[in-house]
Parts: C-alpha cells; sequence; structure tokens
C-alpha cells in the first residue's frame, strides 16, 4: 500500500462518519511530515452552512493546530475532487498537494470541468493526484444516493 493509499483510507473513514450522520459521505484529511495533522467529514446538513465541505473543515482545523493559516508543505486527501469553493480555500490556505479519489463530473475542479489547482494566474499552483482509489471513494458516494433516491 502506498502513502496515498494508506492516507486516502483514513479520509474514506472520515467520509463513512459522514454517512452515519446522513452526511454526504465525503471526508478529507491532511498530512504534513508524515503526521495527519487534521481530519473532517461533510457536515453541510448538519450545521446547515454551505461551507462546512470536508476540505474546508479540515483546513481551518490544520491552521487552528499550526496556528497559521499557510498550509505549506501539507498534503490534502479527499475522497471527491474539490468543487470550486474547496479549490479556492486549498489555494488560499497554499496547500502543496492534493489527493483525491472520485472525479466529480458536477463541480470537479482540480481537472474535472476546470483546473483552478493548477491555474498559473493564481498566485499558487497545487500539485494534484487524480484517482487515489477512486473506485471505493465513487462506490461510497453511489451507493449513499441510491438509497437516499429509494427511501424517497
Amino acid at each position: 500500500m502506498t502513502d496515498h493509499e494508506l492516507y486516502m483510507r483514513l479520509a474514506i473513514d472520515e467520509a463513512k462518519k459522514a454517512e452515519v450522520i446522513g452526511e454526504v459521505p465525503i471526508g478529507a484529511v491532511l498530512v504534513k511530515d508524515g503526521e495527519v495533522i487534521a481530519s473532517a467529514h461533510n457536515l453541510r446538513e448538519t450545521t446547515q452552512q454551505p461551507t462546512a465541505h470536508a476540505e474546508v473543515l479540515a483546513i481551518q482545523k490544520a491552521s487552528e493546530r499550526l496556528g497559521t493559516w499557510r498550509l505549506c508543505d501539507c498534503t490534502l486527501y479527499v475522497t471527491l475532487e474539490p468543487c470550486p469553493m474547496c479549490a479556492g480555500a486549498i489555494i488560499q490556505a497554499r496547500v502543496d498537494t492534493v489527493v483525491y479519489g472520485a472525479a466529480d463530473p458536477k463541480a470537479g475542479c482540480a481537472g474535472t470541468l476546470m483546473n483552478l489547482l493548477q491555474d498559473g494566474r493564481f498566485n499558487h499552483v497545487a500539485e494534484v493526484v487524480p484517482g487515489v482509489l477512486a473506485e471505493e471513494c465513487g462506490a461510497l458516494l453511489t451507493d449513499f444516493f441510491r438509497r437516499l433516491r429509494k427511501n424517497k
């Protein structure tokens, strides 16, 4: 198992926590120097806050823990490709690398619809590693939405 797979499995664990409470199962883990410094899962429904995405919450926790908004030398692992808002937060936080699982054909801004994370017009560019444990990450979402539709 590679490091990327190891940390993505932790992000999947976070996604499963979201699913248990009825949230869309997306999880994120921030790593610096081989240490997990923050993890989070979606809480948008729970908090009724549109910004309560896993990536944003993990960035907030990491900034608080490190005492800085600059998350240089950090890698963000997330089960779903970041949306425009999360990509913006990643750029603003100066996260060096983003590793994601499933591509997002409806809102993906790390290469699918557009690639905000590697747009040289911004003052920060992140390395992007797509498709790590993509099938497993995608299945979490597919199964969740299938059950949601069935229960309606």
